[in-house]
């Protein structure tokens, strides 16, 4: 197993000895530098040097440490002359103050600590050679799978945590050795109701996760993949037999080629992401609506061929029968669409099968800049960099939030969030939920199982389960008076359930229970739960 990088270093400080303020500098007695009447600021047309120029070193610092956004470092480039002049720094002399902040800060990931000059190199050409966008790049790829962050995942039956220095919880069902725990002395596995610490992990830093059906993978901070749970993927829908079924957490030797940084996993097929910004697939290729033409027990990655082979994609996401790719361009993002179109979850206006990636043209119609991809299982979400959420495909007991439980095959903005501005936002099983910056949660869809968070006592007393085909603000997390940072749903219908992560570290969970997925003691043997209930584990540690 490899070793831990436990942690992030520190920022580094680019020691260089501080060069002497100039003698044109220096003011007489009577106007001292502290008290000159002209401030050479970043807007003022009057020549003069920044304040701060005599201590480049001090302002990288101060940029990197504050994490400035890519953007702002470059308003600051076309603002003021001092942040787009030669730094005079290692290890690339004539990059600017803004370019050396934005490689620190690339530096801070661990996905890109360990690329070689030339991988750097690469990298840096397909995203339109500066470090500016490659940070907005890494960035973007951060932005809905929390890479290097606690998180949390809800799987069908069983649930998954990853605490913020890369510890991984387990809980739920386990009748396929999915919690990664091992078997008993007879070879059988048995299922958890509190969340417990895969310890064969120890000393590997786990920086993102993904569940599936009767199936679990995690990736390092070294790129490995390691999967437990059912070895095949989609065997019930083809009938493969002798499928194998690992207790514990096993490398993925097909993949132990590539740096991975994220894996989605559908109900037929896996799809991973590499460093690179290249998507493979695993499986489901007998068709070849993902690009490819294999058998259905194949597990080699195959690439994901046509207009993405040269475009770097930023997230994956996965629905039961297709795939979405955030594709990244300096000019800005897109959304790809590839598999299959029934419902018109693919969002080309049309319920037609797709063998390649196709762009996903009406988000650019509406002007909608793509910052976040959700893929539920038949239905699709998006948000832009203004806030504003679309969604398409089935739009079964009103998971699109339009208000009807039509489906939709092209990218509709949800008007019930018009005066909300979404950050994130999770698909399920006809099921919605959207994270606004203020850390409300809305929810909208199927009430199957009580997963939406608007169930009360009378409910639970009367079974009722209630669909909302609008979009609801989920009044039961704001009782938690902490902010909620990512909510995860299950991709399956039946027994579904909600994970939900607060700034804190805190977990909550409402839903179907009956396996031990909430990590919770449920009263009386209920079997699902509409109110939030802490779980008691601490991800910030």
């Amino acid at each position: 197993m490899d070793a831990t990088t436990s942690g992030s270093p520190s920022v580094q400080f680019h020691a260089i000895a501080e060069q002497p303020i100039a003698a044109s500098c220096v003011t007489s007695s009577s106007a001292t530098m502290f008290d000159r009447q002209v401030r050479h600021c970043c807007l003022d047309p009057t020549p003069g040097e920044f304040p701060l120029a005599s201590y480049p070193s001090l302002v990288v610092h101060v940029l990197t440490s504050c994490n400035v956004d890519p953007q702002d470092l470059a308003r600051l480039e076309a603002t003021c002359s001092f942040f787009r002049q030669p730094a005079q720094f290692a290890p690339n002399y004539d990059l600017s103050i803004s370019e050396l902040a934005a490689l620190d800060m690339c530096n801070k990931r661990a996905i890109f600590r360990p690329m070689t000059t030339e991988q750097r190199d690469d990298l840096k050409r397909k995203c339109g050679d500066s470090w500016k966008l490659v940070l907005k790049y890494l960035l973007a790829g951060e932005a809905y799978c929390r890479r290097e962050k606690s998180q949390v995942l809800a799987g069908p039956g069983h649930s998954v945590a990853v605490t913020s220095k890369g510890a991984v919880y387990s809980f739920g069902c386990n009748s396929s050795g999915q919690l990664g725990h091992g078997a008993i002395g007879d070879g059988s596995t048995i299922n958890e109701y509190r969340p417990r610490l895969i310890r064969s992990l120890e000393g590997i830093r786990i920086i993102q996760a993904a569940v599936g059906t009767r199936k679990t993978m995690l990736i390092s901070d070294a790129g490995k993949v390691y999967a437990f749970g059912d070895e095949l993927s989609g065997e019930d829908e083809y009938g493969a037999q002798g499928s194998k079924v690992v207790h514990s957490p096993q490398l993925v030797e097909s993949l132990k080629g590539m740096f991975v940084v994220q894996v989605a996993i559908a109900e037929l097929f896996t799809a991973v992401l590499s460093r690179e910004g290249r998507v493979y697939t695993l499986s489901w290729g007998a068709d070849a609506r993902l690009g490819h033409e294999t058998d259905s027990t194949d597990m080699e990655p195959h690439p994901l061929l046509g207009l993405l082979e040269n475009i770097p994609v930023a997230q994956i996401a996965a629905g039961h029968c297709y795939l979405l790719a955030l594709a990244f361009q300096p000019s800005g993002m897109s959304v790809y669409s590839v598999g299959c179109g029934q419902g018109g979850k693919l969002g080309h206006g049309t319920e037609t099968d797709e063998e390649y990636p196709r762009l996903i043209k009406h988000l650019h119609t509406l002007n909608l800049k793509p910052v976040v991809i959700s893929a539920g299982a038949w239905h699709a979400a998006v948000i832009g960099e203004d806030g504003r959420v679309c969604t398409w495909g089935w739009g079964y007991n009103g998971c699109l939030g339009h208000g009807n439980g039509d489906f939709v095959t092209l990218p509709k903005v949800v008007e019930g969030l018009n005066n909300v501005k979404a950050v994130h936002i999770a698909t399920g099983h006809y099921t919605t939920f959207v994270i606004s910056d203020t850390g409300d949660v809305y929810s909208f869809g199927s009430g199957v199982s009580w997963s939406l968070g608007h169930n009360n006592e009378a409910d639970e007393q009367v079974n009722r389960q209630t669909n909302f085909l609008a979009p609801r603000l989920v009044t039961s997390l704001k009782q938690v008076n902490e902010e909620v940072v990512q909510i995860s749903l299950t991709n399956s219908y039946g027994s579904a359930h909600t994970l939900v992560l607060t700034e804190s570290g805190k977990l909550y969970a409402f839903g179907s229970c009956g396996k031990g997925q909430l990590g919770v003691k449920i009263r009386d043997n209920r079997v699902r739960r509409g109110k939030p209930e802490r779980v008691d584990i601490d991800l910030n540690t």
